[in-house]
């Protein structure tokens, strides 16, 4: 009898939701404090999730989830630069 293996759940900044990592968007603080979308899950710096929807991405702006989850001030420009990746599909 094989052993399952465990699926990797994260929490969405946006909506708070858990979902599994595959189905999420890593977004990552580089160590140089860029924000930027990490499509391999595997840049090196802080990271947070959050789901391939537009929505979500306003709802943790409207939050400010980045701000905390990166703990530092994500200012708008950011937060543009990030929605117009997503529209346009990494």
């Amino acid at each position: 009898m094989r052993k399952r293996r465990k699926i990797p759940l994260r929490q969405c900044v946006g909506c708070q939701e858990q979902k599994e990592k595959k189905s999420l968007l890593r977004i990552v603080r580089t160590p140089e404090h860029d924000i930027v979308f990490d499509p391999t899950g595997k840049k090196s710096g802080r990271g947070a999730y959050i789901c391939p929807d537009v929505s979500c991405l306003q709802k943790a702006r409207k939050q400010k989830a980045f701000n905390r989850a990166f703990k530092m001030e994500v200012n708008d420009d950011i937060y543009e630069r990030l929605e117009q990746e997503l529209t346009k599909g990494i």
